[in-house]
């Protein structure tokens, strides 16, 4: 994926089936996030809520960094999307909805199925206050299993691996301050607060996604 640029753009995921993100990394990471909003010579009301969120992050990976999940638990893998998210539908009518297509298929690999489902809903299902609507999750979740035949279990694991993800993930912020794109910015507050909403609510999250 290029920005207008032509620059590459940075991943909002991890790549690799494997790989979970390593704490140290990441508090190198809000450092030099933090560093970089120390040197705008004008802050605005963006810059003092990344700040706001940086800190609180890094207090919060001092907290739970040793919650990282097991390697050993990956779920079952398979072809999916990558990016799927209600901007990368297309419908045929609005009443009734319809699916007509799904697009943007540049992060297409193999990767954890139950991630790719977790992820998602966390996309649809997120609310303006930044938790997360947990009835229409849990319905959600049922089909998926029913449709896929997905244990619980492995929705448990992808829904603590994908919290691990977000917990460590900064791609908004990298786009805002090292690629100077700001397409995402309207996303940052109820993204930001979620992580703190999911870490607060670990347990009816998975229950939703798993019960």
């Amino acid at each position: 994926r290029a920005g207008a640029a032509g620059q590459r753009l940075l991943p909002s995921s991890p790549v690799a089936a494997t790989e979970t993100a390593r704490t140290e990394d990441t508090l190198c990471l809000i450092d030099q996030l933090l560093a970089r909003i120390r040197r705008t010579s004008r802050r605005s009301c963006f810059d003092e809520l990344a700040e706001h969120r940086l800190r609180e992050r890094r207090r919060m990976l001092y907290d739970h960094g040793h919650r990282r999940p097991d390697r050993a638990r990956i779920p079952a893998s398979g072809w999916v999307h990558g990016d799927f998210h209600p901007l990368n539908l297309i419908y045929r009518s609005a009443s009734p909805v319809e699916p007509l297509a799904i697009i943007d298929w540049d992060r297409l690999g193999v990767r954890p199925r139950a991630e790719e489902a977790v992820r998602a809903a966390v996309i649809f299902f997120l609310r303006a206050d930044g938790g997360l609507d947990l009835p229409k999750v849990r319905a959600y979740a049922r089909a998926y299993r029913q449709s896929t035949g997905a244990g619980a279990d492995e929705l448990d694991a992808a829904t603590r691996r994908v919290w691990w993800e977000r917990l460590n993930d900064f791609w908004m912020l990298r786009w805002h301050y090292e690629l100077r794109d700001h397409r995402a910015d309207p996303q940052f507050a109820a993204s930001s607060a979620l992580v703190v909403w999911w870490t607060r609510h670990a347990v009816a999250v998975r229950d939703a996604f798993s019960d």
